[in-house]
């Protein structure tokens, strides 16, 4: 354990800004330091979490293992042809630093999604999405480092298995693997996505024409008009998925309440709101001491200060079962609970 950090506070790597304690601390800067700490087996028997930008994370309490932080960095062309450029990032790189590379390149399909925290290695196991785009429209493959052997594995877009804020990062192959850089396959001749959200209304202000450029930095406005900086406030972002549900289930549900607002979803499903099912239950808005649901915005749950994650993850199943309780319909958390 000679090589590793000790007692190391994670406050600062963390947006919910939450005091906890991780035993062992280690920076993995390339694959081969990782590869090296894993084969060696320095760390025992003790558990590994992997770190990136700490944006979609519930930390409940101190870390008795090892926090692996990857801040592998780089972004290079690994493939051209007339229409597409194939870009490998590093799974340590800002994403929306990415994003913003991109749209200055000329290259499109990620600029809707502007602004999201957290690192690129995160992108493809939350398969983040907003504003009618995944990471899924725009992943070829990822390489990433079986925590168990230390062997590299590349995982294609279909291995990935990706859903609805899903992947098989988070289901089968959960906390198995390290990502360590992620191939993007985007357009050099990109048609920009103005269906989803308000995003069409916040350009029609600004004159034409209009490009990935600007459907960036529609996008940037309204997630700023909408969401807290975690700089000021504590938050984690989207706290639940939105539930997507049958027909039949949806059918039941507006027939209480008309006014349900919805979207198509994949196989003929339905997606709603979280954000109006929280809202119609009373909580947007709600504060107990310095935890709370932001008054803006009633998928972000907030730390106003002192908050504990225990109490945030309380506050959160509470809501969960006050959304069952009226509309038997069951939320689930998007951030991971450690």
């Amino acid at each position: 354990m000679s090589l590793l950090k000790q007692n190391v506070q994670l406050k600062p790597y963390n947006t919910f800004g939450l005091d906890a304690v991780a035993r062992f601390w280690l920076e993995i800067n390339s694959e081969q330091a990782a590869i090296e700490f894993l084969t060696d087996n320095i760390h025992g028997a003790e558990p590994l979490f992997i770190l990136g930008g700490g944006s979609n994370i519930l930390l409940t309490g101190d870390f008795e293992g090892v926090v692996l932080y990857n801040r592998i960095l780089g972004r290079e062309i690994v493939g051209e042809d007339e229409k597409h450029v194939w870009v490998k990032a590093g799974a340590g790189e800002n994403w929306h630093q990415f994003v913003l590379f991109c749209i200055e390149n000329g290259w499109g399909g990620v600029e809707n999604l502007s602004l999201i925290p957290g690192c690129v290695g995160a992108a493809p196991i939350q398969n983040i999405g907003a504003y009618g785009a995944e990471i899924k429209d725009v992943l070829d493959h990822l390489e990433a480092i079986h925590l168990a052997t230390g062997k590299i594995h590349r995982f294609s877009l279909a291995e990935c298995n990706m859903g609805y804020r899903d992947s098989i990062f988070k289901q089968e192959c959960k906390g198995e693997f390290l990502i360590t850089r992620v191939v993007f396959r985007l357009s050099k001749q990109p048609q920009i996505n103005t269906t989803y959200g308000a995003i069409g209304e916040e350009l029609s202000r600004i004159p034409g024409p209009h490009g990935i450029r600007e459907v960036s930095e529609a996008v940037i406005r309204i997630r700023q008009s909408k969401l807290p900086d975690p700089a000021e406030i504590g938050n984690a972002g989207s706290f639940f998925k939105n539930p997507v549900v049958s027909a039949e289930i949806f059918a039941r549900i507006k027939s209480q309440y008309p006014e349900v607002p919805s979207f198509a979803a994949e196989d003929g499903q339905i997606k709603i709101p979280a954000a109006w099912l929280i809202q119609t239950c009373g909580w947007k808005g709600y504060r107990e001491n310095d935890l709370g649901v932001h008054k803006n915005q009633a998928l972000v749950l907030v730390n106003y200060g002192t908050a504990k994650g225990r109490d945030l993850l309380a506050l959160s199943t509470r809501i969960m079962d006050s959304v069952s309780e009226k509309f038997d319909l069951r939320l689930e958390r998007e951030v991971n609970v450690v």
